[in-house]
């Protein structure tokens, strides 16, 4: 028996909401939330520097690797099961890296929630997709998300701030069994019993190839944010995803039960909504990541005062995506929406390079992080809409895995090349000022010309993503004239 739309909007729609909300808020702060935690459960646990990237490289490589195979199992199993499922289990794991005493238990569990993480993701999108199929009600549900999407990371560092500071980091992970718990209680009384679709069998080529090719691209992307690109580890294991990419590319055109069906890619607004994902999730996580270091390290903030000091982007993430989704995309559709979002995304990035060692923040980060957060709420709300639109209930859950997927990989991306860039414009700097007598003033004035260079990089991936999906977007708007009561999802168009 496979899942249908019924033709009356679910009379719990909202309250579902609200549970596939928390959900999404869980799993996305999650990873950021442990960035701040990382100095004091490196001094409670005893590891080393080099293996601090792991707290956070076991949860992306996991998460990252599993989407599309765990998007799948949404569609052949019924997403109330694998959401239910992934709860759990990620609250299991949670309790367990809280309670850490070695580091290869946190490590562990991270690795564990990265696994039911990616269980739940693509579960609970698809489970708004199916919930909501009134074209202003989608816009409203979609705006909802969007924000937790685009926000919660940022939330996740103002959280870990306060539960760092004010508990012990061992907080930062036992918080998730609160989220996990009311999502599990709730969800498991309004969600409805969906069936697997009839017939559907698992393509196990297509998880081996795009599963192994997803884990050496984000193993090789973390490696070089804290090694080299020149190093074989991280080539290595770039040229191998690759060729495992390519590989299952192929076979999806030939597969009797594809994984990834052609048919929810060819399409150009989803094909332009998943790029747009991985766009912003690049350009994203390097504004996260260098401002941070710039208002601890240059500032001198305290992690909570960081925390709070992005409580306007997450502003302008709200607004922008309540915008988009509802007043915008429905005239609009993506095609103007979303590239004019990327410039104004790359505007506030480019903003941010005029910041010094003695800036002020209400001067020169203010504005800037309201301005990119603003960009960044319409196209995350936008592009998860489009990316998700017109399928059929059947591929709702690998297409909701596609977007997650976007997310994940361009912010690995993000991080590592940003990474890369800002350590070598560093580098470069003061050796060319020093003249062999370094002074912490000189040092000062390197990271910060190294983090301005990173956003200048910023800024381009934005600007870049502006040209590219201008010319993938078809015009229009995504629902035809005269569909704003409709219940049902027109065709997709190619």
């Amino acid at each position: 028996m496979t899942e249908t739309q019924t033709s009356e909007p679910n009379p719990r729609r909202w309250l579902i909401l609200m549970v596939i909300g928390l959900a999404q808020l869980m799993v996305v702060l999650d990873v950021t939330i442990m960035n701040i935690a990382l100095p004091s459960a490196q001094h409670s646990l005893a590891f080393s520097n080099v293996d601090r990237q792991w707290v956070v490289t076991a949860y992306a490589l996991s998460f990252g690797s599993l989407l599309l195979f765990c998007g799948r199992l949404a569609d052949l199993f019924g997403r109330k099961v694998t959401f239910l499922a992934g709860l759990a289990g990620f609250a299991v794991a949670s309790a367990i890296g809280g309670a850490s005493v070695s580091f290869a238990m946190l490590v562990t569990a991270r690795a564990c929630q990265g696994v039911f993480g990616a269980v739940l993701a693509p579960s609970a999108l698809s489970l708004l997709t199916t919930t909501f199929t009134d074209p202003k009600e989608r816009g409203r549900a979609f705006a909802v998300f969007g924000a937790l999407a685009g926000g919660g990371g940022a939330i996740g560092l103002l959280l870990g701030g306060a539960l760092t500071e004010y508990l012990s980091w061992r907080w930062c992970l036992y918080v998730n069994l609160f989220f996990a718990g009311v999502a599990l209680a709730a969800g498991s009384m309004l969600i409805s019993k969906q069936q697997r679709a009839a017939g559907a069998r698992l393509d196990v080529p297509g998880v081996l190839t795009v599963s192994g090719g997803m884990f050496c691209i984000v193993y090789g992307l973390s490696n070089a944010a804290t090694h080299s690109w020149h190093t074989p580890s991280t080539y290595g294991f770039l040229a191998g995803g690759v060729v495992l990419l390519v590989i299952f590319g192929f076979w999806q055109a030939k597969a009797p039960d594809p994984l990834l069906p052609p048919r929810v890619i060819v399409n150009r607004n989803r094909a332009g909504a998943y790029l747009a994902i991985l766009v912003v999730g690049g350009g994203m996580f390097g504004i996260f990541l260098f401002l941070t270091y710039y208002m601890q390290t240059t500032l001198g903030y305290s992690p909570l005062i960081t925390g709070v000091a992005y409580l306007p982007l997450v502003a302008g993430i709200v607004v922008g995506s309540n915008l988009a989704n509802i007043v915008l995309l429905p005239r609009l559709g993506p095609k103007p929406v979303i590239p004019v979002a990327m410039l104004l995304a790359g505007a506030g990035a480019a903003w941010l390079t005029h910041i010094g060692p003695h800036s002020n923040y209400a001067a020169h980060v203010l504005g800037p992080i309201i301005l990119a957060g603003f960009g960044m709420g319409n196209i995350f709300s936008t592009a998860i809409n489009t990316g998700t639109f017109g399928v059929a209930p059947r591929d709702a859950g690998v297409a909701s895995a596609s977007v997650n997927t976007g997310q994940q990989l361009g912010g690995s991306i993000g991080t590592a090349l940003l990474n890369t860039i800002a350590a070598s414009a560093t580098t470069s700097y003061l050796l060319a000022h020093a003249h062999g007598r370094p002074t912490p003033a000189l040092l000062q004035v390197s990271l910060v010309h190294g983090y301005s260079t990173a956003f200048w990089w910023s800024a381009g991936i934005f600007a870049g993503g502006a040209v590219i999906t201008g010319i993938l977007f078809r015009r229009g708007p995504l629902f035809p004239r005269g569909a704003e009561h409709s219940t049902t999802q027109p065709a997709a168009v190619a």
